[in-house]
């Protein structure tokens, strides 16, 4: 149980900052956010298998995780009409 604490913990401190790192609205909560932290956590994950080999399915650390989640808002910002 202490696992799923700490992934969500994770996960909404690296949603934090890569939407601190992003300019413009994101518009979502909190659980956006902790869901943003994780998800990016596994694409940088692909990105670090792309780059280096190992598991493809794997999380990353701190640095993968705020890349992947940034890849992930701009992927979110294109998809979203702007007013």
């Amino acid at each position: 149980m202490l696992w799923l604490i700490g992934w969500i913990f994770f996960g909404f401190l690296v949603g934090l900052i890569a939407r601190g790192l992003m300019p413009g609205p994101q518009p979502m909560g909190c659980l956006g956010t902790i869901l943003l932290g994780i998800s990016g956590s596994f694409v940088g994950g692909v990105i670090g298998y792309l780059v280096q080999g190992g598991s493809l399915i794997q999380s990353s650390g701190w640095i993968g995780s705020v890349i992947g989640a940034v890849i992930l808002l701009l992927l979110q910002m294109r998809r979203e009409p702007s007013n």
